[in-house]
This record gives C-alpha cells, sequence and structure tokens, in this order.
C-alpha cells in the first residue's frame, strides 16, 4: 500500500511539474513596447548579429479576436553560421534563423525564444553544437542588455 503511495504521489509531482516552457528563454520587460522593440534590435546588433525580418503577428490576432496590436516576431542570424548549420545539420533548417517573440502585455513587454542548445543533444557535429550553445549564452546576453 504505501509503495502505490509512493508512485502515486510521483505521478501527482511529475503532473505539475511545467514542462511546457522547459525550451523556452523569456524576458519581461518594463520598457513599454516601442522602447523595447528598439531596445532588443540594438542588442541583436551589438552582439554582432543581423536582422532580417520583423514579422507583425498582431493582424492575424486581432481578426481571430485577441485584442493587441503589439506583437511582432524578430528574427536574425549570422549568415555564416546559419549556411554552416544549413550543410551540417538540415533537419534544424525549420528551426533557422534565430527568432523572437515580442509582445506588449499591459504597460511591460515579454521577449520570448526557444533555447536553441535543446537541439545540441542531437546534432552530429561538434562544432555545430558549440553554436547552439553559443547561441544560447547570446540570447541571456541579449535579454540582460535588455534592463
Amino acid at each position: 500500500m504505501k509503495r502505490l503511495l509512493l508512485i502515486g504521489l510521483m505521478v501527482c509531482s511529475w503532473l505539475a511539474t511545467p514542462v511546457y516552457a522547459e525550451g523556452l528563454l523569456m524576458f519581461r520587460s518594463k520598457q513599454t513596447f516601442p522602447e523595447a522593440m528598439l531596445a532588443l534590435q540594438g542588442a541583436i546588433a551589438e552582439h554582432g548579429y543581423t536582422v532580417s525580418r520583423v514579422q507583425r503577428v498582431d493582424i492575424g490576432l486581432t481578426t481571430s479576436g485577441y485584442t493587441t496590436d503589439k506583437y511582432r516576431i524578430v528574427f536574425f542570424g549570422k549568415s555564416g553560421e546559419l549556411n554552416a548549420i544549413k550543410y551540417a545539420e538540415p533537419e534544424l533548417i525549420p528551426y533557422l534563423p534565430l527568432k523572437i517573440a515580442i509582445f506588449a502585455e499591459g504597460q511591460e513587454t515579454m521577449l520570448v525564444t526557444a533555447n536553441p542548445v535543446q537541439y545540441a543533444s542531437f546534432v552530429r557535429n561538434k562544432n555545430i553544437a558549440d553554436i547552439l550553445r553559443r547561441w544560447e549564452n547570446d540570447l541571456r546576453s541579449i535579454f540582460n542588455d535588455m534592463k
């Protein structure tokens, strides 16, 4: 009976773990959306990355009934690294380039991105795994610069 209770408690504790956010990096900025967007693009450039595109997402959201007009996805990367990954590990192409979702939440701004290091465990090329780990460090540094 005790063994069954222990197993039940272990299963319940596992179910209570927020697994959905495990592979994400998130940051809440006290800046307004326009200020945070400008700071984000500046921090990306300061880390040697190039912003390739800023995509508006709010149009689809408002047609679905959401009331935000401040929601963007910023795509960025370093072309040499992206090309190296594309040829060495083509299964990572759907996850390229790096992207950060930025959206207003009241008077604050949220930034969310997938943690690229989560892909390092299944790549065959050690140099690519090193790039993914460095990207994680750079993303954390970009978020720190937003403070």
